[in-house]
């Protein structure tokens, strides 16, 4: 039952992919050099030159992270040869987003395919691995996850759990 879930999905999917896209303005004189609206007046901009950036949550999640959390741009990346995974954020709002500082909370990052559960370390003389400072709109933040086995891997989804705050499905660049 689940596999034929699966198929219907991948088989909805694709046939979106192929169905031909309606446009209402007319295409310009020349198909490689396009002027956006925002361009200033002898400005060119080469169609397709801008880098093809996917929305990290589908639909509501990324709503749902600004407007209860304060937050944006949720990313988990794998740094230092995988032995720490970064999480990173982006605040849009400073009250909101005040739990996800808080040094009475400890934060988790869990790999539910490989069981694992990673902590941040706190180490001698520097501290805990993530900025703890109040937030500040328009700034971006982050902490780093301990991975000294390897058990999580780029590709992985994970779940990053912080007091309340929950994110997750999150995969590692």
């Amino acid at each position: 039952m689940r596999m034929m879930k699966r198929l219907l999905i991948l088989g909805l999917f694709i046939g979106l992919l192929h169905m031909p896209v309606a446009h209402a303005q007319s295409a310009p004189a020349n198909p490689l050099s396009t002027v956006p609206a925002s361009a200033a007046p002898g400005q060119t901009h080469i169609a397709g030159s801008a880098r093809f950036q996917p929305d990290r949550f589908a639909g509501r999640a990324g709503k749902y992270y600004a407007l209860v959390w304060g937050v944006d741009s949720l990313s988990v990346k794998a740094v230092e040869s995988g032995e720490l995974i970064r999480f990173s954020y982006e605040v849009l709002n400073a009250a909101k987003a005040g739990p996800l500082s808080d040094k009475k909370l400890e934060p988790k990052l869990i790999a539910p395919n490989s069981h694992a559960i990673l902590v941040i370390p706190s180490l001698e003389k520097v501290g805990q691995l993530r900025q703890s400072n109040t937030p500040e709109a328009g700034k971006s933040y982050w902490m780093a996850f301990s991975n000294p086995r390897r058990t999580v891997k780029r590709g992985d989804r994970v779940n990053i759990v912080i007091g309340q705050f929950h994110a997750d499905g999150l995969v590692i660049e």
